[in-house]
């Protein structure tokens, strides 16, 4: 079972020695995928704890002034860690004490005396500590004095081109879910739990199901054609969804995702659904009116049907 940490300070959490893999993991995606294997792999032969590092808010986010779309949320990049076997977790809040760390406390603090690691894995670009002022130069320098080894993991490249998050975000971005999926590993996945709404949708015909992003901004905005996972099932009802603010009808804006099933009966509240996205068929506009909306929505239903092999003309009934 995999266990959790948050904090800098407390007891070793591997006595025995760990492998570590360092770093932001934000969706997981194939290089992160390789880091974590090989974390896992090396642990196993050597007989030590694998063990991960990762920060929450995501240092890019904290240092932004504006919201920073993030490809998985703290719960769905935790699972990730472990289904990659990872048996120990330091989840450290990224907050003004953590950024004002040298490296040099950063290594002695946390890779030394809390994880006991005998070698330590991140990405050749990696940076850390005050002002970014450690690099693997200094793990590799560090660690020799310490006990402990520095590893770099390769690239990983597809269609030669490195995987990374911001590639990710940018085909997101674009709508380019086929383009994304490759270098995921998997769909594209948003994950929450059903709230209550307006229940505006149901009054114009399309019952939605709501879940509230509240502080994650997400790459990807608009209306698309989905397949929706509702518990622990795989995403495999179609549907169409609204990802966004609704600007017809919102006076205050909040990202919303609005998911309606096709040919669902039953109550959705408070259940987890996870929402896979299957392709772009719009951006959000402002409609003059509801029957203009209602009309639009229609045929987005029509499309999206059409998109995913059902037939169309059901949207009509």
């Amino acid at each position: 079972m995999m266990r959790l940490s948050r904090d800098v300070a407390g007891p070793c959490l591997a006595p025995g020695g760990s492998v570590v893999a360092v770093g932001a993991f934000d969706g997981l995606h194939r290089g992160h995928q390789a880091l974590l294997a090989e974390v896992r792999e090396r642990a196993g032969a050597l007989g030590l704890t694998p063990v991960v590092v990762s920060f929450e808010p995501l240092p890019r986010a904290f240092f932004s002034p504006e919201p920073v779309a993030r490809l998985s949320s703290v719960r769905e990049k935790l699972r990730g860690f472990a289904a990659a076997g990872m048996e120990q977790v330091l989840l450290l809040r990224f907050n003004g004490a953590l950024t004002a760390m040298s490296a040099e406390d950063f290594v002695q603090r946390v890779l030394v005396d809390r994880l006991a690691a005998r070698e330590v894995w991140v990405g050749g670009d990696f940076r850390f500590g005050h002002k970014r002022g450690g690099d693997v130069a200094l793990l590799e320098t560090m660690g020799r004095q310490l006990g402990f080894s520095a590893r770099t993991m390769p690239a990983v490249l597809l269609e030669g081109a490195r995987v990374s998050a911001t590639r990710v975000r940018m085909l997101l971005a674009a709508g380019e879910f086929a383009g994304a999926t490759p270098l995921l590993g998997r769909p594209f996945v948003m994950e929450g739990k059903v709230e209550y709404g307006k229940q505006l949708g149901r009054q114009l015909g399309y019952p939605t199901a709501n879940i509230h992003l509240r502080d994650r901004s997400s790459p990807v905005h608009g209306i698309f054609a989905v397949r929706v996972g509702l518990g622990e099932s795989e995403c495999s009802w179609p549907g169409v969804a609204s990802l966004g603010v609704r600007p017809t009808v919102n006076e205050v804006p909040e990202p919303l995702l609005e998911v309606h099933l096709f040919d669902f009966e039953g109550d959705l509240y408070g259940q987890r659904m996870a929402v896979e996205f299957v392709a772009k068929l719009r951006d959000e506009q402002k409609f003059d009116n509801l029957d203009d909306l209602t009309v639009q929505m229609a045929k987005d239903a029509r499309q999206a049907r059409e998109l995913l092999g059902m037939n169309p003309r059901l949207s009509e009934a």
